[in-house]
């Protein structure tokens, strides 16, 4: 007598071997991400993007009627990355190249006193002052900083009063200033600089981060706006804030109050990033709202992964947990370099999640992915 299966039986035999088959597709990805992160590949990556980002620095406009100033934040974010770069490379073209926008510009900030956003070239001269020991490269900003200590901006931190954006209150700010705060006060050891950077980051932090979600609104008319039904966390705005943690913890002591303030903001922010990252591997521009946006977008995921690789290599942060993001992470924002080494999926200037495109991108895209690159590079190359 023939036996006849019941036809569920064959739904369950169905639906058993996609689970099966998306988990054997998971694991066997993994693994291949893991192995073709290799130490080599990834510093012939940087050295390509590098290299076309200079070559085309003049040419980007990202729809603006004049290129972004040398000085202005956009290239300021590039100049993080690339600095770090040159540390890796060892070669003097990349330092020649930032001294060179250094000495052009008399070594100064950009034009506004207060506006964070204009501070951010200070930690390039930073960095090179601390290989060249040439007083002349951070004696502007110490004079200009110095006399924000002494006249302190005083408007409140919401959006309807004049010269709001004298203070941070915008989360991009927290990478933009604070960095430059912390390693002013690391080289000086004048506690000042760190007074003042603690005072006004947290006055921030307790005016943009949710507690319950464990990010940053970009700014306060985020706070009580949904997108889609979800909280509008912007990625490349948590992504200036996470990397700018890892970028003020490297000038602290780690027994400092000040580090583990520090710190334990970054842990909230790793341990919510591995949650909502996509599977592809990138963060979507709307960090909540992943299905509206499913566009991968290279700057917000080129922060994060920097910022974990940081964690990792640093101790921070368990190898075993974070480790597979960051492999996803780089995958993914390498995936999207050109042959000729364009970093494409960078969103436009904004301050909210927008659009991206293969054939777009931007200079600080690329400081972002440096900066990846850098603890990408000595993460695979001790693994």
């Amino acid at each position: 007598m023939l036996f006849i299966r019941p036809i569920y039986f064959y739904f369950y035999d169905m639906i058993l071997f996609r689970i099966v088959a998306a988990f054997t597709l998971i694991f066997t990805s993994t693994l291949s991400t893991a192995q073709d992160i290799q130490p080599a590949k990834v510093k012939a990556m940087m050295e390509k993007v590098a290299d076309w980002q200079i070559e085309h620095f003049e040419e980007l406009y990202s729809g603006y009627k004049e290129p972004h100033h040398p000085l202005a934040w956009t290239n300021a974010a590039l100049y993080v990355g690339m600095v770090k770069w040159a540390a890796l490379a060892n070669d003097d073209k990349y330092y020649n190249w930032l001294k060179d926008i250094g000495e052009s510009h008399d070594w100064k900030l950009h034009y506004r006193k207060y506006h964070a956003d204009d501070h951010a070239v200070g930690q390039m001269y930073v960095q090179l002052y601390r290989k060249y020991q040439e007083e002349k490269m951070i004696a502007p900003t110490k004079e200009q900083f110095d006399f924000i200590l002494a006249n302190p901006a005083k408007t409140p931190l919401t959006w309807v009063y004049p010269d709001h954006l004298d203070r941070w209150n915008w989360c991009d700010a927290l990478f933009m200033s604070p960095p430059v705060w912390a390693k002013l006060y690391n080289i000086t050891g004048d506690q000042k600089y760190l007074d003042f950077m603690m005072a006004e980051f947290k006055a921030t932090t307790a005016f943009l981060f949710d507690k319950k979600e464990k990010l940053y609104y970009r700014d306060e008319r985020f706070k009580t706006k949904l997108d889609n039904g979800t909280k509008v966390f912007w990625a490349r705005g948590n992504g200036w804030v996470f990397a700018g943690l890892a970028n003020i913890l490297v000038e602290l002591n780690p027994k400092s109050k000040e580090y583990k303030y520090f710190l334990k903001i970054y842990k909230k922010m790793a341990a919510k990033l591995i949650k909502i990252q996509t599977t592809p591997g990138h963060w979507a521009m709307s960090l909540l709202g992943q299905k509206f946006y499913p566009t991968p977008e290279t700057s917000g995921t080129s922060f994060f992964t920097y910022g974990l690789a940081w964690g990792i290599n640093n101790g921070i942060l368990n190898k075993d947990k974070y480790l597979p993001a960051v492999e996803k992470g780089w995958s993914a924002i390498s995936s999207h370099v050109s042959d000729e080494g364009m970093l494409g999926f960078v969103q436009p200037i904004g301050a909210a999640p927008g659009k991206a495109w293969a054939d777009k991108t931007e200079v600080y895209g690329t400081g972002a992915f440096l900066s990846a690159g850098t603890e990408v590079y000595k993460l695979v190359l001790e693994h």
